[in-house]
């Protein structure tokens, strides 16, 4: 069965069939714990996160519709989860509410957007990217790599780690243009973005 059609993959979720289930797992879990990491920088946290979301998914999926595509409703789910769990740990802080706002437009705006496409499009412009930043951006973004983690992998200093993430974002924008950095930062996250040049 083609999983990889996104109608195909929502019926035969609906119908509980485990090989949909472990699909969705298997294809999506590494992006969705990158962009759990983006949204709460913790490790075990992230985790929880995505295994909730799953469980969700699988409680009810009955209730799943194949006009949405379930990579826009695995994003949603994994930013609302995030949501959920920091309301009930503490007040956002006025940085973290701005940046929480700012994602929420992008998630409430994601079925506008052709989800797969741009995807595809962004991951071509990583592609174009220097081979170092390239490297530094996929082991952050994508493999879900701290700072620290990433500089000791590579034997390089946290300040040039940071230099090449910023680098690759910059480009990206420039790049992308106006109507794809909304994705950018859903997909990725601009935490530090937000704190050097107040853009969201």
């Amino acid at each position: 069965m083609n999983f990889k059609e996104n109608k195909i993959l929502v019926e035969a979720l609906k119908k509980g069939k485990n090989e949909a289930y472990l699909y969705l797992i298997n294809t999506y879990s590494r992006r969705l714990f990158a962009y759990a990491l983006t949204l709460i920088d913790d490790h075990a946290l992230a985790q929880d996160i995505l295994q909730n979301v799953y469980l969700n998914v699988w409680r009810h999926r009955k209730k799943l519709k194949t006009k949405y595509t379930i990579q826009s409703f695995l994003y949603k789910s994994i930013y609302n989860e995030f949501i959920n769990q920091h309301k009930h740990k503490q007040a956002l802080s006025v940085l973290e509410e701005k940046y929480a706002n700012s994602l929420e437009k992008v998630v409430n705006n994601t079925e506008e957007l052709n989800i797969d496409r741009i995807i595809n499009l962004v991951n071509k412009e990583i592609d174009k990217l220097p081979p170092r930043c390239k490297q530094i951006f996929i082991l952050s973004k994508k493999e879900g790599l701290s700072n620290i983690e990433i500089s000791e992998y590579l034997g390089i200093s946290i300040n040039t780690v940071e230099v090449q993430i910023t680098k690759a974002f910059k480009v990206l924008r420039e790049k992308l243009g106006d109507k794809v950095r909304p994705l950018l930062l859903l997909l990725f996250g601009f935490k530090n973005e937000i704190r050097r040049s107040n853009l969201y």
